[in-house]
């Protein structure tokens, strides 16, 4: 495995002669001759004073913080004064509104400052959190190796989080591990390629591509002053609505557009995926996307029919609704819009499903969009079938293509449950009041996305007006209008 240094991250990463040093020498109390030999030999090997380094420079003249582990001081490890020198950083980054990159590649706590220093990474922790209560952008880019107390609390903190090819990253070390429990880890285990496929780390990149990434993500996630223009709205849809059933066969077609089609419309330079629920979980069922929309940034949480039965074979099962709940805490923190996109054939129906507590992930989903403190818009793209619809529908905006449809059960089940047949499905539908002209009726909808003239197209200029419309009456946003809208639309259909 290869290691790469501070100095050579700085050099791969930053504008050349863009980088300052914020660093003042460390100041060490009462410690050994030993540990104190060691520092000085540590120094002379590395060229550095400490096992990190911090400052600012610019990425494609974009300023940022950075704070880079030195792996070849003492093993990159933490004591008091590498503690306060990343502290500081981090202080001094808030202050100056920068965004903050952080680069760990260590073994943890410096074993020769003992249980001390170990807590510090409780500190550590807490300066991440007092960047990221400002709102401001958190990169974390992993490096060989990074194990112990630091990857697991500020190096496991990020926003979004890559790691550099075949780095060793885990909680605690092989070596450590085997003479500890009597139990090998297999090496595929701790590694970056292995978090990312299981939504721990969101990518691995190589040290030099990671300017054009942390370039990329910095301007997705620049402020913009949008225009106070009223944006336009599509045409209204034509005046016959679709049947309800006419609605849900449309929305099964296979090649009917949906979230993929949506992402490609706002290209690529403007999407940057994120890999999974942060804590272990993966799904394709939904996905979470930061993006530059309209000239602001947003984050996207999408169901993806055409990866879920009977397109596809993911279910949208707990873990899917984990990546959801890790997309609406992103916004939160980032203090930017979500836009929630309902499309799916409905939940996974499974013993498995049942026993993660599916119930509960749904409740806790639509919970967290009920309550999240940014502008919300949701789009019911096609099919809204059932507690998995129900879990992304609440919003300051709800949006339904013109044959998007809602409904408790998918159309065959509620046929079988009154009819014990599935042949009455589209009376059902139709008495149920599942389609986007009935739910507009009924107040659980606020606008119907028409689909004449392109639906991708027409759901962008109705997504770009309702973001207008909740910027320029925040009196709409937030958990307070949210309950009121559902305390009133119980009273209206009662």
């Amino acid at each position: 495995m290869t290691r790469t240094s501070a100095q050579e991250l700085i050099n791969d990463v930053l504008d050349p002669g863009s980088y300052q040093s914020w660093d003042t020498p460390p100041e060490y109390h009462d410690i050994s001759e030993d540990y104190r030999a060691s520092l000085a030999r540590a120094r002379e090997k590395t060229g550095v004073d400490e096992s990190v380094i911090t400052g600012e420079g610019t990425i494609n003249g974009q300023a940022v913080a950075v704070v880079l582990s030195e792996f070849g001081f003492l093993g990159g490890s933490i004591g008091a004064a590498t503690a306060r020198r990343i502290i500081d950083a981090i202080h001094k980054a808030t202050d100056q509104r920068l965004p903050l990159l952080i680069s760990p590649s260590s073994g943890g706590t410096r074993m020769q400052e003992g249980t001390p220093a170990f807590a510090l990474m409780v500190s550590i922790t807490t300066a991440v959190y007092r960047h990221k209560d400002a709102h401001l952008p958190f990169m974390v880019y992993l490096r060989n190796p990074t194990t112990g107390g630091v990857m697991a609390s500020w190096g496991s903190a990020g926003h979004i989080t890559y790691a550099e090819p075949d780095a060793l990253l885990g909680f605690l070390g092989p070596r450590v591990v085997e003479l500890t429990t009597g139990r090998k880890i297999e090496s595929h285990i701790q590694s970056g390629e292995h978090l990312a496929a299981h939504g721990v780390i969101d990518g691995v990149i190589p040290p030099e591509q990671l300017a054009a990434s942390v370039s990329k993500l910095m301007r997705v996630l620049q402020t913009a002053s949008p225009s106070a223009e009223t944006p336009p709205l599509a045409p209204a849809p034509k005046a016959q609505a679709p049947s309800a059933w006419e609605a849900i066969t449309a929305t099964r077609q296979t090649d009917r557009p949906g979230l993929n089609d949506l992402l490609s419309a706002l290209g690529e330079d403007n999407v940057i995926e994120l890999s999974g629920s942060g804590d272990g979980r993966t799904s394709h069922a939904i996905r979470i996307v930061l993006a530059r929309m309209f000239d602001q940034p947003v984050v996207i949480v999408g169901q993806d029919r055409h990866q879920q039965p009977p397109i596809a074979e993911e279910e949208m099962g707990n873990a899917a609704l984990r990546v959801a709940r890790r997309g609406i805490q992103l916004a939160h923190e980032l203090q930017i819009p979500l836009i929630s996109v309902v499309d799916t054939p409905g939940a996974e129906l499974s013993a498995e499903a049942e026993t993660g507590g599916m119930a509960g992930s749904i409740a806790r989903t639509l919970s967290e969009l009920v309550s999240v403190d940014v502008p919300t818009v949701s789009v019911i793209l096609g099919q809204g079938c059932g507690g998995g619809a129900l879990a992304m529908l609440p919003a300051d905006i709800v949006l339904a293509a013109e044959n998007g449809w809602l409904s408790p059960l998918p159309p065959e089940g509620a046929s079988a449950i009154i009819y014990r047949d599935t042949e009455h499905a589209p009376q059902m539908m139709e008495e149920q009041g599942v389609q986007a002209a009935q739910l507009l009726a009924a107040g659980v909808i606020d606008r119907i996305v028409p689909e004449d003239g392109g639906l991708i197209d027409a759901t962008l200029v109705h997504i770009q007006r309702a973001l207008w419309d909740l910027r320029t009456a925040p009196q709409r946003v937030g958990r307070e209008q949210r309950m009121r809208h559902y305390e009133q639309l119980a009273d209206r259909l009662s």
